[in-house]
């Protein structure tokens, strides 16, 4: 990654967990250079990608500050290249429940023997789970796991976090994934369990997940309501 961008995430990331405030000045580009390392036009490009967002202002002759009215969704906001799970992802940000609204498993139809590498014959775990934040809902989860990749899955697993217990019971290393990004209408669960109204879009991510051996893991689509936080991505500027 672009080292200004991962300066910007680092800042970003502050904000959001209050360790800089709301309206509070953040250092200057000296300290901020002795702090990361790095030149002077480094410091600038990853103030200027987060004054694009309007996470920070600049105020000539006196310094940078955060930015005294943030909208509450942007705390919910993700990376687009962000794979550590809804539960890491909204740590401190709220009490994040799920709601687990079927759990069963099958046998794999042919677009998830593509998907996730597999025989017709090798059973998958098919989950939906509603995630509430503070007893708000903000998305619905379509899950399809391999038993054979991942064992032993319970409700309590699916009350808490699959992708802590995968880290940290099973010991597997999550790598990368691959996300398809579209709007949608809502569908009758979207109403349902969201809350949405016919007029209100969604935001549905497609992805595939793999761990860092390769092996494909999780197939999944989430649908979220639209204003519950952004999916934000940072490119290098050349």
């Amino acid at each position: 990654m672009t080292r200004y961008i991962e300066i910007s995430d680092d800042i970003r990331n502050k904000i959001v967990a209050s360790f800089y405030q709301q309206g509070q000045q953040l250092p200057k580009q000296m300290e901020l250079m002795e702090e990361y390392q790095t030149s002077r036009m480094t410091i600038q490009k990853a103030l200027n990608l987060l004054n694009m967002e309007g996470l920070i202002t600049a105020k000539k002759g006196t310094g940078t500050f955060v930015s005294k009215k943030i909208p509450p969704q942007f705390f919910l906001d993700s990376k687009v290249n962000q794979f550590t799970g809804v539960t890491d992802h909204l740590r401190g940000k709220g009490r994040l429940s799920s709601e687990v609204i079927s759990f069963d498993v099958r046998f794999p139809d042919e677009v998830e023997v593509e998907k996730l590498q597999i025989a017709d014959e090798d059973p998958v775990y098919d989950i939906i789970r509603l995630r509430k934040l503070d007893k708000e809902p903000i998305l619905l989860e379509y899950t399809i796991m391999p038993l054979k990749v991942i064992p032993n899955i319970t409700k309590k697993i699916l009350n808490q976090s699959i992708y802590y217990y995968i880290q940290h019971e099973l010991t597997l290393s999550i790598g990368s994934a691959v996300r398809r990004i579209h709007a949608d209408r809502p569908d009758a669960y979207d109403k349902q369990y969201l809350e949405c109204k016919e007029i209100d879009p969604v935001l549905e991510i497609n992805q595939v997940a793999y761990l860092s051996d390769g092996r494909p893991f999780e197939y999944s689509q989430t649908r979220h309501r639209y204003d519950k936080g952004d999916i934000i991505f940072s490119s290098p500027i050349f």
